[in-house]
């Protein structure tokens, strides 16, 4: 992040911001200097949502600030609005002189919304824009979560040639050893010596070496929650090749495992009572004489036979042999995440990310989450009555439906044939992704679910108290 959240005020003070909506602009201009009363009306500021004034001392110099955010019943009103801020304002050190909204949120978006990626550009744009955080929040927690999506955007955003395979368990070894944990890759034909077929079979044409990431964190005897996250690295669609424009952002494939690395992150530094494991299936789909083929019948580490009915359906394969492994040491949950399926996006567009699962009281926990941390989550249905449309009439199952229709649905139902061990397993179809800058969320990769999945986590088994 290019903004720096601080936790105590510097010696040089810091500049007020003053939060305003057309109701309260009035009530609130006594307060200030009748200068910068003046001042306000003069530039005709009326508070609407994102407008801001830069208010001057005498001397010239900026001395206050009025963001602007709209009627209360405004579409644009949200608690992310002052995401906005960083991109407004110039450099400097700021503190909120009134509360927002909701003042975490507000706070985590200032930091959300100063994130740039810039890391191939020689002129990395305007720096220097500070937030001194109320003393009253908990900056820790603000701190973690900015983070933990800031490593899932970063990972996303990474162009392919630079995040493969190797680079991914890269940044996952120097996570986990960041906060004393341990960690085992499994790699190449080790992966046909370990049972899990699947994985190799997707990853196997590449140059890049396949691999399956196996992170543990906590202690021992905490309750086991286990990630699970799709690390296709980049996705050529395999044999049944994508045009060309549907392999522009295909970087992003990678994004279910970005966003479990970027919860881990935030579970290690809350330091939560919990045994965590992550697993990451880290592979390329590319094209060569050995790569797997539509009709090819797949062996999986469960034992289930899978036909191929297109090699572009290559996630929910290698997430099958990731998910019996983390249900064989039987956790108390499950949660798996992956840039799964374009008829996700149609069914519910990019912000939305559709959740699997048939545990009812861990969805209403899931969704009161997503509601108070403005992450958006939308309960899907596991429809049994799709299963058919997942039938062979040479293997155990077809990985892809026959029909065409439910194409989130039936990729959930695949991968719950494999998710059994678990007391509880979630599914989380994500998009990764922001296609038009809004609040907070740039354009590009972008943590989805995982602030509202680390919510239900702390509530559930609170912070070790060791």
């Amino acid at each position: 992040m290019k903004t720096t959240l601080l936790r105590e005020l510097p010696e040089s003070g810091s500049i007020p911001v003053y939060f305003a909506d057309p109701d309260n602009l009035e009530t609130l201009s006594p307060e200030l200097p009748a200068l910068s009363a003046n001042w306000i009306v003069a530039n005709g500021f009326e508070a609407g949502a994102g407008e801001i004034c830069l208010v001057p001392d005498v001397d010239g110099n900026l001395a206050i600030v009025l963001f602007g955010l709209g009627y209360p019943n405004s579409a644009k009103r949200t608690p992310f609005l002052p995401g906005l801020l960083p991109g407004l304002l110039p450099s400097g050190t700021y503190h909120f002189a009134n509360a927002p909204d909701d003042g975490p949120l507000a706070a985590l978006a200032f930091g959300l919304g100063s994130y740039a990626y810039s890391k191939y550009k020689s002129d990395p744009g305007k720096t220097g824009v500070a937030l001194v955080v109320n003393s009253e929040l908990d900056w820790d927690e603000i701190i973690c979560l900015a983070e933990g999506v800031t490593l899932a955007r970063d990972l996303i955003n990474t162009p392919s040639n630079d995040m493969g395979p190797q680079e991914l368990a890269e940044v996952a070894e120097e996570l986990v050893n960041a906060h004393g944990g341990t960690i085992k890759i499994i790699l190449g034909d080790e992966l046909l010596e370990q049972n899990f077929p699947m994985i190799h079979a997707v990853g196997r044409a590449s140059t890049r070496t396949p691999r399956l990431i196996d992170m543990h964190w906590g202690d021992e005897n905490a309750p086991k929650i286990t990630l699970v996250g799709k690390g296709v690295c980049f996705d050529t669609g395999g044999l049944d090749i994508k045009p060309a424009a549907g392999m522009l952002i295909m970087k992003k494939d990678m994004g279910g495992a970005a966003n479990v690395l970027g919860l881990a992150s935030m579970i290690m530094s809350a330091g939560l009572n919990i045994r965590l494991r992550v697993l990451v299936p880290s592979v390329e789909n590319s094209i060569s004489g050995n790569a797997f083929r539509p009709g090819d019948i797949l062996e999986s580490r469960k034992g289930i036979s899978v036909e191929i009915g297109n090699t572009d359906a290559e996630g929910r394969l290698v997430l099958a042999d990731a998910l019996t492994l983390a249900g064989e040491e039987k956790p108390e949950l499950v949660i798996d995440m992956a840039t799964l399926t374009g008829a996700a996006r149609v069914a519910l567009g990019p912000d939305l990310s559709p959740a699997y699962s048939d545990d009812t009281e861990l969805m209403g926990e899931i969704l009161a989450a997503s509601d108070d941390t403005f992450d958006p989550i939308w309960h899907m249905p596991l429809w049994r009555g799709y299963e058919e449309d997942l039938s062979s009439g040479i293997a155990d199952i077809n990985h892809i439906s026959s029909g065409g229709f439910a194409g989130s649905v039936t990729a959930a139902l695949f991968l719950k044939r494999f998710a059994e061990g678990a007391k509880s397993w979630v599914h989380f179809d994500i998009y990764g992704w922001t296609p038009k800058p809004k609040p907070a969320r740039p354009t590009g990769g972008e943590g989805q679910a995982i602030r509202a999945l680390f919510e239900v986590l702390k509530r559930r088994y609170g912070k070790n108290s060791q």
